[in-house]
Order: structure tokens, then sequence, then C-alpha cells
């Protein structure tokens, strides 16, 4: 299984999907922003991640500011109810690959998974 968590707004995105293709992958593309995450998909992608929600948020996003997400007291269970309700606070692109996954910044990451 090969996924990749995709905006084709963002640059970023743009080139790690490219990275891909020339290396001849067809990942299943996910536009997260047009099919939002439910509960059980969005925890299991945090696990593979190996990270907390909070390393999730995008923390330049008006969003991240308008729900306070960067005051003291703000939890883990608060950033991953924003990912939740509001997707474009994920960091992007995500690569998922199997029972793993990273983000893809630089979009050059997406090698790790490749590799293996």
């Amino acid at each position: 299984m090969l996924r990749l968590y995709h905006n084709p707004r963002c640059s970023k995105s743009r080139q790690a999907l490219e990275l891909l293709e020339a290396a001849g992958k067809q990942p299943e593309i996910i536009k997260y922003l047009e099919e939002p995450f439910d509960k059980e998909r969005l925890q299991k992608l945090i696990d593979k991640l190996g990270l907390r929600a909070m390393d999730l948020l995008r923390r330049n996003e008006q969003a991240f500011k308008t729900l306070g997400l960067g005051r003291e007291g703000t939890t883990d269970a608060d950033a991953f109810e924003a990912l939740l309700t509001q997707p474009k606070l994920l960091q992007r692109p995500i690569l998922e690959v199997d029972d793993r996954a990273l983000i893809a910044r630089p979009p050059e990451r997406v090698h790790e998974l490749l590799s293996d």
C-alpha cells in the first residue's frame, strides 16, 4: 500500500508526487481537504507517523491562531479534534507505506520509505 495525503495547491505536495511518479510509483492519492479524516483513520495515521497530533499542526495557518491552539494548556486531544474539523491544519504531504508514514518535508523524504 502506497498512499499520499496530498494538497494539489501545495508545491511541496506536488513535488513529492512528482518524485514518486519519477520512481515509477503510483500512490493512492488522498485529497484530504476534499476527503476529511474520520477519527479512526487519523489515529492510525498518527500511530504510523510515531508523532503526536500536536506535531501535525501547521502553526502558520490562520485556523491555528483562531482556534487558540498555540495557547498554554492546549492538549493533544485539542489538536486531534482540530485536525478533524480543520484538515487544512495538517502538515503536508504525508506518505504512508504499509505500516509506516512520514511527513515528506522536504519532498525528497519520500525516498526514505521507498528504499526499504
